[in-house]
């Protein structure tokens, strides 16, 4: 993270302002993410914001390139992941929606609101889908899945997971893990392996005695 430092103190960084303006974002809403109260935040003077940044509608754009890479890029990135079936291949899909480090859930609600106000957002946001949907759909048809019952596969699994955000709806972890075997033999038509599992449920930090050892069938 650059910092810049003029004679009066610091100025902050790029990543600095674009983190503060991402938590005012989730906290408030797009309208809360104002140069001044992102400036007192930061404890950081209003003139300091522009040796990074244009204007608003340049942070702005800061924070659409960073959900953009988060979000749509880690997806796009899981379906790709190694695999030896498609059950595999799913649950690697499955990370994203566990781990915040690869999807940020609150990140994209909030975008999703913030697109109800503007339609170049809205823009985005209906790019970012149809980018996702493919990259899942491409994923179905590597492991022999047609075009169009790919697409169905792909709609289904990720539209799921949208309303669950749209919803903010939320599981117990146990109860959501429970789920996971369902889940994939309902998107894939495939049973997991337990070996599978295994490796999903530690990736995630969940023990065999919380998952109870369902087996798969």
């Amino acid at each position: 993270m650059e910092q810049a430092m003029n004679d009066g103190g610091w100025r902050g960084s790029y990543d600095g302002w674009l983190e503060a303006a991402y938590d005012s974002l989730l906290e408030s809403g797009v309208d809360s993410v104002k140069i001044l109260p992102l400036a007192k935040r930061l404890n950081l003077s209003r003139t300091s914001f522009y040796w990074f940044f244009k204007d608003r509608e340049e942070l702005l754009s800061g924070l659409i390139a960073k959900w953009r890479e988060k979000n749509t890029g880690n997806i796009v990135k899981q379906t790709e992941a190694y695999a030896e079936t498609l059950a595999e291949a799913m649950l690697n899909v499955f990370d994203c929606w566990l781990n915040s480090d690869l999807f940020d859930s609150k990140f994209e609600f909030a975008v999703r609101s913030w697109a109800l106000q503007s339609l170049d957002v809205q823009a985005e946001v209906k790019q970012a889908d149809q980018a996702r949907v493919e990259a899942i759909s491409r994923m179905f048809m590597r492991f022999g899945y047609g075009e169009e019952a790919a697409d169905v596969r792909a709609r289904t699994t990720y539209l799921v997971q949208i309303g669950y955000i749209s919803m903010q709806s939320t599981e117990d972890l146990e109860i959501r893990m429970k789920r996971i075997p369902e889940y994939i033999e309902i998107y894939t038509g495939k049973v997991p392996q337990q070996k599978e599992l295994d490796r999903f449920f530690a990736r995630h930090g969940y023990t065999h005695e919380q998952a109870g050892k369902k087996p798969a069938r």
